[in-house]
């Protein structure tokens, strides 16, 4: 059976390859995952571009393990030199745009998902969630139906990482930061410098050390990495622009990094997001145990994905490799396809 699920997932990837799902742009690839799985009997819910689907035996008084993985793409770059829609296999390797990131993994959850789908003797439901605008981290994607998927205990999130477990990993905070001084003549002494005032913030963000350290990714890193005042050279300018990119580790929620950036600087401070937060997992937790039998690593991640939106524990694990994601000519080994099958299924297997 096995088998079946894989080469069913190889059908599915070269057919979700050929069909641009650009974020926000995803309804042909949502209703083909939605087609694909109604077609071998499981009852799928669709909220705009996500699709998810439960166990045949849900049990209300069973925990619930979240099996997430998403369905859109960036845009190709201009290095491509094959048809990024076009899902040609040669000597082993699967061409195509979204097929590392996350085809690959999305599939294969699929396949583990159809292996477990009709046993009635399981530990925990399944919650497969197959998701949108997770390249954008948009609103409308794994946010947005989470109200609607019901308690669950904890979640693996498919995305490329050679089929390793990423047991934490980073959140990310983008601010935008104003210092307000006062306009002036350059040639006199008028006005108040916000490039200077501006300055000593900058070198505050560049300097600072967060008292906490990660065991698995160390301080909390910020980097300023957007600047702009000044309108003519003869002006004081009274405001000056800049944005801090801050990647947050699990030694921190967002909104206390946030008050700690407040009380050190003078500037206006104002996040765009605090949703993307950081995340992780016990070492000690069964799913991470089972991955360690089996012969997985577990690393820090330093990357965002919709794990960034769960408050439960979450695993993130793949096939593919994270180095391979927005590439020109992405692509994806089908034995690596068959090699996070194989995985998933065994590592469910262990715990349910």
């Amino acid at each position: 059976m096995t088998e079946v699920f894989i080469d069913d997932s190889m059908k599915l990837l070269a057919e979700l390859i050929s069909i641009p799902s650009f974020s926000r742009e995803e309804d042909k690839t949502a209703s083909a995952i939605e087609n694909f799985l109604q077609e071998r009997g499981v009852e799928t819910h669709r909220t705009q571009n996500n699709i998810w689907a439960y166990s045949k035996f849900f049990d209300a008084t069973k925990p619930t393990i979240l099996l997430n993985s998403h369905h859109d793409t960036v845009k190709p770059n201009s290095g491509y030199t094959r048809d990024p829609f076009s899902a040609d296999i040669e000597d082993g390797i699967l061409y195509g745009l979204g097929s590392n990131d996350a085809g690959g993994c999305l599939v294969s959850l699929i396949a583990a998902f159809l292996h477990f789908y009709e046993k009635n003797d399981l530990k925990y439901n399944l919650c497969l969630a197959l998701t949108a605008e997770e390249e954008i981290s948009g609103q409308n994607g794994l946010e947005l139906i989470l109200p609607e998927l019901g308690d669950l205990e904890f979640a693996i999130v498919g995305e490329p990482t050679l089929m390793n477990m990423a047991i934490a990993e980073k959140g990310l905070m983008v601010l935008d930061c104003i210092a307000h001084g006062k306009a002036g003549h350059a040639a006199r002494e008028e006005g108040e410098n916000a490039i200077y005032k501006a300055l000593k913030d900058i070198e505050w963000f560049r300097s600072y050390q967060f008292s906490k350290k990660s065991e698995l990714f160390g301080p909390v890193k910020m980097s300023v990495t957007i600047i702009e005042a000044g309108s003519q050279h003869n002006v004081v300018p009274a405001s000056c622009k800049f944005t801090v990119d801050v990647r947050i580790t699990d030694a921190y929620r967002n909104e206390e990094v946030l008050k700690i950036i407040r009380q050190n600087v003078s500037c206006e401070v104002n996040p765009r997001s605090t949703r993307l937060k950081s995340s992780s997992i016990d070492k000690a937790h069964a799913i991470v145990k089972a991955g360690l039998a089996l012969g997985r690593e577990t690393y820090g991640s330093p990357t965002t994905s919709d794990q960034a939106l769960l408050d439960i524990p979450s695993l993130k694990m793949g096939p593919g490799d994270s180095a391979r994601s927005h590439m020109a000519n992405e692509f994806i080994y089908t034995s690596e396809i068959k090699e996070g099958v194989d995985l998933y299924i065994e590592l469910l297997s262990k715990i349910i």
